[in-house]
Order: C-alpha cells, then sequence, then structure tokens
C-alpha cells in the first residue's frame, strides 16, 4: 500500500478523481466556492432515488477492499427484494442474503461485524449494511466458498480497492465472473470515512484520561466527538500492513506527507517468528496477557526512575527489546511478554511519527483508523497516553467504530454518488 501512494506525495488528490498540484490562485478560487467546514446537514437526501437507471444495477450494493494482511467487505442489504433484478441474480441475492444470514463466521478467518451494522437509506433503498472481513492469505478459500455456495450469480462487477484489487483481478474474472471495478486506495478511505462520520454522531472518539498501557492495562472513557461539525483540518494515520499518514485539507482534497513499514504486518510477523501464532487476533490475545518491561528496557532502569529534565517519566520505553541481550532476561520473558513487546514497540513507532506530522503540519486532530486497531485497545490507549503526553494536551487522538471498513465502503459509494463529498 505504501509503494502504491507514495507516487502522490507532494500532490493532490482532487475527490473527482482527478489529481493536481494546486497555485495559490487556485486555492482561493477553490475556497472560495467550497466552504470546507460546512457542516452537511445528514437529513438532507445525498443519494438520488432509483429509477431504474444506472444506479439502480447491482454494482451499487458491493465495496470490497483487499489490504495486504485484510480483505474487507461492504455489502448494502435492501430491506426490499425489489431491486430489479432477475433470474440468476435475483436467485444470486437470495442466496447471497441467506448465507450472510447462517452464520457470524465463515470458515476459518471470515467474519461479520454484526455489532457494526447499520440502518441507513442509500440510493432511495432503506436496507442494511453488513461489514465482512476475512485474511487476504485465505482468497482460494473465499472463490472455493463464493462458487460453492451460488453466491457467484450476483453481482457481476464489484466496486474495489486497495493492492489485491490488481493483484487478484483476473481470478475474480476467471473463477467468478466478475469484473472489478477499481478506485483509488486513498480517495476511498476518505470518502467512507467522510460518508459514516455523517451519518453516525457516535462514529468518532476519543479516550478520556488514557493510561500508559504498555506498562498499565487498559482504562480509560470513550467520549464521542462529532467530527464533521468543523474538521479540517486533520490527519488520518492509516494503519495496515504498512502505514500512510495523510493530511485532509478539506472535503475535496488530501495529501500523503509520510509513512512507515513498520505497520501491523510487522507486529505479526514479530509475534509469528517469536512465538508460533497465525493469526493477529491470536497475537492480540497474547500480548494482553504479557508484560512489555520484562523485554523492553525502560527510562527507570537507565537511571534509577524517571528523567525529569527531558520530562522523561520511569516508565516511558528507552530502548526496545533492550533487555534481550541479556541471557538471564531472555529466559525469563514469556511468549506473552515477547508480543506485549512487539505491539508496543509498533505501536510507540507510529505514534511517535503521527505526532511529528502533525506538530510538522500545526495541526491538532489526528484520526487513527485501519484494521491494525481494530479489537486492539491496548494500542489504542498508548496512542493516546503517547499524544496526549509527548504534545503535552495540545493534540488529540481521535479512533473510529468502523475501523477497516472505509476504503470497501468509498468504493462503493463511488458508483452510488460522484458527487457524495459535496
Amino acid at each position: 500500500n505504501d509503494v502504491l501512494v507514495r507516487k502522490h506525495t507532494e500532490s493532490v488528490f482532487n475527490m473527482d478523481g482527478s489529481q493536481s498540484c494546486r497555485s495559490p490562485s487556485r486555492q482561493k478560487h477553490e475556497q472560495s466556492h467550497t466552504q470546507p467546514n460546512e457542516v452537511i446537514d445528514s437529513s438532507t437526501p445525498l443519494l438520488p432515488a432509483t429509477n431504474g437507471d444506472e444506479n439502480n444495477s447491482a454494482i451499487q450494493w458491493f465495496g470490497i477492499d483487499i489490504g495486504g494482511t485484510l480483505a474487507k467487505c461492504v455489502y448494502f442489504e435492501t430491506a426490499s427484494s425489489s431491486v430489479d433484478l432477475e433470474g440468476a441474480e435475483t436467485q444470486g441475492v437470495t442466496a447471497l442474503r441467506s448465507f450472510l444470514k447462517s452464520a457470524v463466521t465463515y470458515g476459518s478467518t471470515g467474519l461479520r461485524d454484526a455489532k457494526l451494522e447499520m440502518s441507513e437509506t442509500i440510493g432511495g433503498q432503506t436496507g442494511t449494511l453488513h461489514f465482512i472481513k476475512f485474511a487476504t492469505s485465505r482468497m482460494d478459500g473465499f472463490f472455493h466458498m463464493v462458487t460453492t455456495n451460488g453466491l457467484a450469480s450476483f453481482p457481476k462487477v464489484v466496486c474495489a480497492t486497495g493492492g489485491g484489487a490488481f493483484k487478484f483481478e483476473k481470478d475474480f474474472k476467471e473463477k467468478l465472473g466478475v469484473e472489478l471495478m477499481k478506485h483509488d486506495e486513498m480517495e476511498c478511505l476518505i470518502r467512507g470515512l467522510h460518508y459514516l462520520c455523517r451519518h453516525d454522531t457516535d462514529e468518532c472518539y476519543y479516550w478520556a484520561d488514557p493510561k500508559n498501557a504498555s506498562t498499565h492495562g487498559c482504562q480509560g472513557t470513550k467520549v464521542p466527538v462529532h467530527l464533521m461539525a468543523n474538521p479540517y483540518p486533520y490527519i488520518v494515520v492509516n494503519i495496515g500492513s504498512g502505514v500512510s499518514i495523510l493530511l485532509v485539507e478539506s472535503a475535496r482534497s488530501f495529501k500523503r506527507i509520510g509513512g512507515t513499514s513498520v505497520g501491523g504486518g510487522t507486529f505479526l510477523g514479530l509475534c509469528a517468528l517469536l512465538t508460533g501464532v497465525e493469526s493477529f487476533e491470536e497475537a492480540i490475545a497474547l500480548a494482553s496477557g504479557g508484560d512489555g518491561s520484562k523485554v523492553d528496557k525502560l527510562v527507570r532502569d537507565i537511571y534509577g526512575g524517571g528523567y525529569e529534565r527531558l520530562g522523561l517519566s520511569g516508565d516511558v520505553v528507552a530502548s526496545s527489546f533492550g533487555h534481550m541481550p541479556n541471557p538471564e532476561r531472555r529466559a525469563e520473558a514469556s511468549k506473552e511478554d515477547l508480543a506485549r513487546a512487539s505491539l508496543v514497540t509498533v505501536t510507540n513507532n507510529i505514534g511517535a511519527i503521527a505526532r511529528l506530522s502533525a506538530s510538522i503540519s500545526g495541526v491538532e486532530r489526528v484520526l487513527f483508523v485501519g484494521n491494525y486497531l481494530c479489537g486492539n485497545e491496548m494500542s489504542m490507549q498508548m496512542l493516546a497516553y503517547a499524544m496526549e503526553y509527548w504534545s503535552q494536551g495540545s493534540i488529540k487522538a481521535l479512533f473510529l467504530k468502523h475501523e477497516g471498513y472505509f476504503g470497501a465502503l468509498g468504493a462503493m459509494l463511488h458508483k452510488l454518488d460522484p458527487d457524495i463529498q459535496q
């Protein structure tokens, strides 16, 4: 993912799909026509009603984001079965609905996040948004499941994003007879994020009084934030296999300002090597029972306490895995401790880069998104604590409920409403 967007680092993405480097005069002209901080009334219909035209085709109800570690799907199940489909497509819709409702888990890694389902009115149709994910490494199993359960007859075109939309495009066509309509990954992320934040005022939140979860258990309270009340500018830290950092300047434009290869894939890779786990969920469960201070060298291990002159408390990590050169400390470290230290190492690095990016950009709001944070409250609180501690309270870390699904939703919305950002 990092490679795919690196070439756009200095460019501005426009939500109509174009890309440009804008001059100050053009920025001034655009601002005269668009108020970046304007709140879109969520009661106003954003999408046209369906009238049997192109918007009413089967393409509109699916979006998929195929990342390096996880594939995420968004499916809009209409309350009415009348979506102008005939024959095999109607049978496909029925089969799909029946299959989705039959379970919340599919195969060894598939999961329908039932707690995230939303009732929505989209394109004049009332229905339910479903959110599903599975390991990208199980893509062959996904193709087999779709074929054996009779789900391949609907739809014939799916809006897709992520690196896997290119990697698996041929497989979708040859094995399922499905065309992938590919869309830019970062544009889909922002589009989906804005949509959910407008339609669910509890989508965005921060942690009140976060503790240092690298040495304490998870504590704190989630406090809702209405992001779209006055959103711009803000920073998005997208944590997938790697990390991309975006500066969102208005509803129409954003640019990539940084990133790192040390992300969720790094955490899972380290845990696989050090502990033998095979899934992200296993790694998180293992880390939750560990003590990172048995692996990492803290400030107090060097100074006997905090280094007050530099504002360093004693429980700040001074050296990740710093105790491991000592044979006795290695023998004492459990698999749980190693997993916890891996989580702390990756999360602290992401937090440091994010804070630096925010400081350089002069931005006080930072959104952390991505599947790395799904079911991972330890990392959320580490990030929240780090941003608040090191910025002396001036930078607030924000989080979102539908972590990981914004890209898939944004891909689906591309077809439904090209002007949704207006």
